[in-house]
């Protein structure tokens, strides 16, 4: 397995580099903190001219289908920004559970849809005592007539639940877990903003009596805990390849302030123990780019699968421990700087924390790893 660029993906980081250095420099993320809707709707649209909304979707509905490796080089980009599009929560986790468990009427509705970036869906699982377990799930769904079925239940912790047209909810039926594709519109759907530690929007949603269609459902038959845990894998990636870009963001600007500080009449990057601390956090960069590469490439290659989970969770767990560990020796070595709102180094320090959790923290990946290898 080739763990590095090819042509094609260097000339997309450096067009989602110069984007994001454009359209969405750090002053931008700090702006969208808590505010209106956190995102621009304008970036969006743009982001879904430039092809980005499209790249793991199949060419047949409107995507490239370039697959899980380029769209990690643009999220690499974007989080070295803090940019807050929801890209992994319509692009990778409700397009990946469209394609793979949808009709092909829901296919031919909401995916064209998600690649012109007219589509905003987010993942309604997270429970409250299901932590990071993909089987304790509380909703439930029932089938009320032969043509629809009554959803029940509350979601927590929704990332961009605030702003989604479409949830895509995990619910209990009879054999097993399916997920459904509920509009944010329907009746009986009530939606609470939440505000994340970073200042991203999230939601609770709360689903009382509320009806939707039988093609709404995705993963018939039984498949719908397997098709759950293949779509949080795909985000998952996703979500590592933001926060590789985002650690390697917080370790340049620290090592930029190493070189400009000064005291004692000398640069601090000159002392021997803040160079020590540095080359050990360059090490842990290097390690998740390759565990994110990795998992990409495998999610690209496979139809799901052990091998597959086995190399999201490592990815996970690597960038959850190196980004926690990069954005915190970077507040230290800022000094008192560090620690005010108005340094740019705190917002990755809060972009970790979430992040850290999101999907699983690093104990959960490490444990799960070692159940798929056996142990």
């Amino acid at each position: 397995m080739d763990l590095v660029l090819n042509e094609e993906q260097k000339l997309l980081r450096q067009a989602a580099k110069d984007f994001a250095h454009a359209r969405s420099p750090l002053a931008r993320a700090r702006k969208l903190r808590g505010a209106g809707e956190g995102y621009s709707r304008d970036v969006w649209k743009e982001m879904a001219e430039l092809g980005w909304l499209g790249l793991t979707i199949d060419e047949r509905h409107g995507g490239t289908g370039l697959g899980h490796r380029y769209l990690m080089v643009v999220l690499e980009e974007l989080g070295a920004k803090l940019a807050p599009e929801p890209i992994v929560s319509t692009a990778l986790l409700g397009a990946t559970a469209i394609e793979l468990g949808g009709s092909a009427e829901l296919q031919r509705e909401h995916l064209p849809a998600i690649v012109k970036g007219e589509r905003i869906i987010a993942l309604a699982h997270h429970e409250r005592h299901s932590r990071f377990s993909l089987a304790a799930i509380d909703t439930t769904a029932e089938a009320s007539t032969g043509t629809t079925w009554t959803l029940n239940g509350e979601k927590l912790h929704v990332a961009d639940g605030s702003i989604a047209d479409h949830f895509l909810v995990s619910a209990r039926v009879v054999d097993g877990v399916a997920l459904f594709l509920v509009p944010a519109s329907a009746k009986g759907v009530t939606v609470s903003r939440e505000e994340r530690v970073d200042g991203r929007s999230a939601a609770s949603v709360r689903l009382d009596r509320v009806m939707v269609r039988q093609e709404m459902r995705l993963g018939a038959g039984g498949r719908g805990l397997r098709l759950l845990e293949r779509v949080i894998d795909a985000g998952t990636a996703g979500l590592a390849a933001e926060m590789l870009g985002s650690m390697s963001a917080a370790f340049a600007m620290t090592l930029d302030y190493l070189a400009t500080r000064v005291q004692f009449g000398v640069p601090i990057g000159s002392f021997q123990a803040l160079q020590h601390r540095a080359a050990r956090l360059y090490v842990e960069t290097e390690l998740a780019r390759s565990a994110v590469m990795h998992a990409s490439a495998m999610l690209d290659g496979l139809e799901g699968g052990a091998p597959v989970a086995r190399a999201v969770s490592v990815a996970k767990a690597k960038c959850s421990d190196a980004f926690m560990a990069i954005a915190h020796e970077a507040v230290q070595m800022h000094g008192g700087i560090g620690m005010t709102d108005e340094h740019d180094i705190g917002l990755f320090l809060k972009r970790a924390r979430v992040c850290e959790m999101t999907f699983g923290d690093a104990a959960y990946h490490r444990d799960r790893f070692a159940r798929l290898s056996g142990f």
